[in-house]
C-alpha cells in the first residue's frame, strides 16, 4: 500500500512538477497540464496514461486500476486503488505520466541520469568473454538441455497451466532439476497441480524479452513469484528456487531464475524484493551484453555458443557457473572446458 506522501515524494522529484490543491483534490501538474490528481478522500490516484492502452491494463488487473469516468474518457487518464499499488509500481506509473507531460529531451535527461543511478547500484555486467567462458563450461554439462527441449516439445507453442498436461510437464522439469516434488501416488489428491492451476488464474505475467522489461513489469514478475514461492504443498511450500524456475519456464525470454546459491550470494535474500532486484540485474546485464554485441537476442546467444537459448537462460547459466558450481569466475577460453555434471538446482 502506498501513500499520499510517497505520491508527493516521488512527483516532486520529477522536473517542472509543481503541486497544487484545487476544490480539495492534490493535483500534480507541469505548467497547466495535470499528470497526477487524489482523490478527496486519498484512497484512488487517477494519473496520465495512453488512452489506446488503458482497456488492456484495466483487463489485467481490474482489482487494481479502473476507467475514469464518462466525462473524463477522452482524456489520457486511469484510476488506481492506492491500497493495490506497491511503491516500485507507483514510481513506474507517476514517472510514465510526467513523460506524457514534458518535452522529450526533459525525458530523457532525467531518465538517462536515473538509468545511470540504477545501474550503479546493480552488480557488475559480465562482459561478452565471462558470459562466452561460461556458457562454454555449462553447455559441456551431459545432456544439459534435454529435460530443456523435452519440456518445450511437450507444451509447444507454449506453457499454458490451464492445461492438466502442460502443468504435469512442468511438474516432470522441475523435479530433472533437483526440486524434489513429491508425485502422489493414484487416488491422492496432487497440491502442485491443483495450486498450479490456481496460481496461473490469479496473475498475468508480462511476456518482454528481459532487456525490454520495465519497473512495472518486473514488480508484476516479483509479486507473482512470491505468491508462487507460498505455494502450499503439504508441509511445505513449494520454495523459492522451484517459483523462480517455473516462472523461467513460462517466460523463458523474460525471467532470468536462481538457485540458493545465486540469490544469497547475489542478493542476500530469496524475498519478492530479491527477486525483483534479480530481474532489474539481469535486465541492466542483457542490456550490456546487447550494446556490446550490437547483435540481437538470437543471434548473440549464438554467438555465445547457446544458440536457440533465451538470453535470460545464458545469464543464468554465467551465475551458475561463477557462483554455484564454482567459486571463481572462470577464464575466457575460445573452446569448450569439459567439467563433470552440474549438481542439480
Amino acid at each position: 500500500m502506498v501513500t499520499v506522501e510517497d505520491v508527493r515524494r516521488l512527483a516532486l522529484a520529477l522536473p517542472r512538477t509543481e503541486e497544487h490543491l484545487v476544490r480539495d483534490r492534490v493535483k500534480f501538474r507541469i505548467g497547466r497540464i495535470v499528470y497526477l490528481a487524489l482523490s478527496r478522500d486519498e484512497t484512488e490516484l487517477g494519473f496520465a496514461f495512453p488512452k489506446e492502452e488503458r482497456a488492456a491494463l484495466v483487463a489485467s488487473e481490474p482489482e487494481k486500476f479502473s476507467l475514469p469516468g464518462a466525462g473524463d474518457m477522452r482524456y489520457n487518464w486511469v484510476h488506481a486503488r492506492m491500497a493495490a499499488l506497491g511503491t516500485r509500481e507507483l514510481a513506474e506509473l507517476v514517472t510514465d505520466a510526467w513523460r506524457m507531460c514534458v518535452p522529450a529531451k526533459v525525458a530523457r535527461a532525467h531518465l538517462e541520469d536515473a538509468d545511470a543511478a540504477d545501474a550503479a547500484a546493480l552488480p557488475p555486467a559480465p562482459g561478452l568473454d565471462g558470459l562466452r567462458a561460461a556458457a562454454g563450461v555449462f553447455g559441456a554439462f551431459p545432456g544439459v538441455d534435454r529435460s530443456w527441449h523435452a519440456l518445450v516439445a511437450d507444451t509447444a507453442p507454449g506453457i499454458d497451466l490451464s492445461d492438466p498436461a502442460h502443468r504435469t510437464a512442468l511438474h516432470r522439469w522441475l523435479n530433472a532439476w533437483g526440486c524434489r516434488i513429491r508425485y502422489p501416488r493414484e487416488g491422492e489428491p496432487d497440491p502442485l497441480d491443483t495450486g498450479l492451476a490456481a496460481w496461473w488464474a490469479r496473475h498475468t505475467l508480462p511476456g518482454n524479452p528481459i532487456a525490454a522489461l520495465t519497473d512495472r513489469e518486473i514488480g508484476v514478475l516479483a509479486a507473482a513469484y512470491a505468491d508462487l514461492a507460498a505455494l502450499p504443498l503439504g508441509r511445505r511450500g513449494l520454495g523459492p528456487t522451484a517459483a523462480a524456475k517455473a516462472l523461467f519456464a513460462l517466460r523463458p525470454r523474460t525471467v532470468m531464475p536462481w538457485d540458493a546459491a545465486i540469490a544469497t550470494r547475489l542478493h542476500g535474500a530469496r524475498d519478492e524484493g530479491a527477486f525483483g532486484r534479480h530481474l532489474r540485474t539481469g535486465r541492466a546485464w542483457a542490456r550490456a551484453a546487447l550494446a556490446e554485441s550490437g547483435l540481437d537476442e538470437d543471434a548473440l546467444t549464438a554467438a555465445l555458443g547457446r544458440p536457440g537459448l533465451p538470453l535470460a537462460k545464458v545469464l543464468d547459466e554465467y551465475l551458475y557457473v561463477t557462483l554455484s558450481h564454482s567459486p571463481r569466475p572462470p577464464a575466457p577460453a575460445a573452446a569448450p572446458v569439459a567439467a563433470p555434471a552440474p549438481v542439480p538446482r
